[in-house]
């Protein structure tokens, strides 16, 4: 199966989360109601550190998509 870099989730639980899911490597989710990172991914410490400096960038992205698609859905 293909599956898109970028999927929007959301759960009526959390109703004021917007969950932003990376389905690439490193595979996460965002909630970007408050830019929490879940990782699905094990990193060791070498890895890590070259991760943190990544996150903004990812978050960057994240927000990108999420934009990009609610623009879409208000056409």
């Amino acid at each position: 199966m293909s599956l898109p870099k970028f999927i929007l989730g959301d759960n009526t639980d959390y109703p004021n989360a917007i969950y932003v899911i990376h389905t690439e490597f490193p595979r996460f989710i965002i909630n970007l109601e408050d830019d929490e990172i879940e990782w699905f991914e094990d990193f060791d410490d070498e890895d890590e550190q070259e991760l943190l400096a990544e996150t903004e960038n990812m978050v960057k992205l994240a927000t990108e998509f999420y934009d990009k698609e609610i623009l879409k859905y208000e056409e």
